[in-house]
């Protein structure tokens, strides 16, 4: 199966940044990709440097963005997995990735679990943890595992969705560095963006696809001076195995081949969830063992 993964930038405006999202869905589909991957929050900048109330105003479309973005996967007979604002009610939002059908139908939605609070992306202010839980996205073309950025960091998520049959983990994700920081520090970050989902890879035995988006975006606030976001998009095979790697800077339409035979044949070789001793992770389900 061919898959793409859609890295850009935002620009101005959400009609320029969403034109060019629709044009590179369509590329990608010309290309024969079959299912379609976009950044997180794919629609606007990334609001969440500053905490500020006139954002909300952007999940206002909700209803509308659902519609557009139904018939933009059924137009290019893809599945396509977007990243949307989610409206549920005044005061109640969600960060959440809806999953269209080839046919424009939802095949299903996830709405993040890991909220982060730290400086520059402030979401505990917009968007209440997820409570679909952990479950994968059937589609015609397989059952997907749909995360959201944060979430890429958490092991738990990773293996959840891998234990209910997902076939391939996907990350929509907004990450990157602040100009500040030194470049060994830069490195570090990445390196280890990258490795914590490639280690996703190899203990579940399934395909990663991680989508990032690139370039710089302004603290609207003033308060910082901004994240460069750090691309850096990849998809990998069940071994960690890079398939495709985007660079840090440049929008890109990052193509890969997905094969359900070679998952099938890496587990059959690497065993990992035959070996679990599930009788003996309840502490698992504590904050902290002291």
């Amino acid at each position: 199966m061919k898959v793409a993964l859609i890295q850009q930038q935002s620009y101005n405006t959400k009609e320029t940044t969403v034109q060019k999202t629709v044009e590179a869905i369509q590329k990608a589909a010309q290309n024969g990709s079959e299912l379609v991957v976009l950044q997180e929050l794919h629609q606007t900048e990334y609001f969440c440097q500053s905490e500020d109330t006139r954002f909300f105003d952007y999940a206002a479309s909700w209803e509308a963005d659902i519609a557009f973005w139904s018939n933009v996967a059924k137009e290019n007979q893809v599945v396509l997995v977007s990243s949307l604002f989610e409206r549920r009610a005044a005061g109640l939002y969600h960060n959440t990735a809806v999953v269209f059908e080839k046919d424009g139908s939802i095949a299903g939605k996830y709405r993040k679990m890991h909220i982060p609070d730290d400086p520059g992306f402030y979401e505990k202010f917009y968007f209440t943890p997820g409570d679909l839980g952990f479950e994968p996205i059937q589609t015609s073309v397989g059952k997907l595992g749909v995360l959201i950025c944060w979430d890429q960091w958490y092991p738990e998520a990773a293996r959840l969705m891998a234990l209910k049959g997902a076939e391939m983990l996907i990350y929509p994700t907004a990450i990157g560095w602040f100009d500040g920081d030194n470049e060994a520090e830069k490195q570090r970050q990445v390196n280890s963006w990258i490795t914590i989902q490639r280690s996703h890879a190899i203990a579940n035995g399934i395909p990663v696809l991680s989508c990032n988006r690139v370039g710089f975006e302004k603290d609207s606030s003033g308060v910082m001076d901004g994240i460069r976001f750090w691309g850096n998009s990849f998809v990998c095979d069940p071994q960690g195995s890079f398939i495709a790697h985007a660079d840090h800077q440049d929008e890109t339409i990052l193509y890969a081949e997905i094969s359900k035979e070679r998952t099938k044949a890496v587990r059959d070789i690497w065993p990992f969830l035959r070996d679990r001793r599930i009788d003996t992770y309840g502490d698992l389900l504590k904050r902290y063992c002291d």
